[in-house]
């Protein structure tokens, strides 16, 4: 999710399901003031929604700009018949590192 589609969604009300996992932070005072700001223009939010729904929009950007790499072995082929090749970059551990930590995320909640 982008930032800006946040605004639409703040704009509406969209629950998503929650780890029972804590996570405690400090922030700069310009942030926590832009946060605060934020908190009061979306009340139905609140601080630690609009913490949640900001950071998973930076992650989901940082995972957008995990630099590819090509790898040896060609997995497909583009629609130009050009070779599309495995990504050999940080992508592939960070999907993997994020399943299992998700999966233990998961088995804490039962």
């Amino acid at each position: 999710m982008t930032i800006k589609e946040l605004i639409t969604q703040w704009s509406g009300d969209q629950a998503a399901r929650m780890t029972e996992q804590e996570y405690r932070v400090r922030l700069p005072f310009g942030d926590a003031a832009r946060i605060e700001a934020l908190a009061e223009m979306y009340p139905h939010k609140g601080v630690e929604g609009i913490i949640t729904d900001l950071l998973g929009a930076a992650l989901d950007e940082l995972e957008a700009a995990l630099p590819y790499r090509a790898g040896e072995r060609q997995v497909a082929e583009d629609e130009f018949g050009d070779p599309i090749y495995e990504d050999a970059g940080p992508t592939p551990r960070f999907h993997r590192l994020v399943q299992a930590h998700a999966r233990r995320l998961q088995g804490n909640e039962q």
